[in-house]
């Protein structure tokens, strides 16, 4: 899940208005965010073989302390008690902390069983979506494209930049996940992986950080 967990991050925004856009995508990717400095100290493992699923050709071998359900749950505790620490607003430190936890939910729709419910156990869970490209496709666009229409009818824009650079931005998402789904699999190599994924959320971020201070909610 690329898309979808961004495009719920859209949508929050009309129940969480106080909450930045880049808070909420910090939010949803929370554990996707961690997960690559877990890869570079060898604390959590994932391989690449192409084709290993229509879609991705990672193979999650070990990463219990990311995407554990459990884990889902003390991170969304975690940051959502953080936020709560200190901006005082129960609410929204409430749904950032679900869009926290969210993110093993859709997971488990397109991963398949790799997912572990603990970091004590072995049994993990998925239903394999992503061993049928299109219907991913399709599912993921329905999400990020009716969480993206959701941001733009609940805020509007307060200059230019605020409404092509929401064009700009969801132009950037369709391009990165085409490139992510039909375009060639990266090296197995984590320093490049870590890079590459860094790079990502620095970009993600940013245009998150520059939209949503040029729209305000209606």
């Amino acid at each position: 899940m690329f898309l979808g967990h961004y495009g719920l991050a859209f949508a929050a925004k009309k129940i969480a208005p106080k909450v930045s856009l880049t808070m909420l995508f910090v939010a949803v990717e929370f554990v996707d965010i961690l997960w690559p400095f877990l890869l570079l100290f060898n604390i959590e493992t994932v391989k690449i073989h192409p084709g290993f699923t229509e879609v991705t050709p990672f193979e999650f071998v070990h990463y219990p302390y990311t995407h554990s359900l459990f884990m889902g749950i003390i991170w969304g505790l975690i940051v959502g008690g953080g936020y709560w620490f200190f901006k005082k607003d129960v609410k929204s430190a409430v749904i950032v902390g679900l869009a926290v936890l969210s993110h093993w939910f859709l997971d488990v729709v397109v991963h398949i069983p790799d997912l572990p419910l603990t970091p004590f156990g072995d049994f993990k869970v998925g239903m394999g979506l992503w061993n049928y490209k299109m219907i991913t496709v399709l599912l993921e666009s329905i999400i990020f494209f009716g969480g993206v229409y959701i941001y733009a009818i609940s805020t509007k824009a307060i200059n230019a930049q605020g409404t092509w650079g929401l064009w700009i931005m969801t132009g950037f998402f369709v391009l990165a996940n085409a490139y992510n789904m039909f375009g060639p699999p990266p090296e197995d190599n984590i320093m490049m992986l870590f890079v590459s994924f860094v790079v990502l959320q620095v970009i993600v971020l940013g245009l998150a950080w520059w939209v949503d201070r040029n729209r305000v909610g209606k």
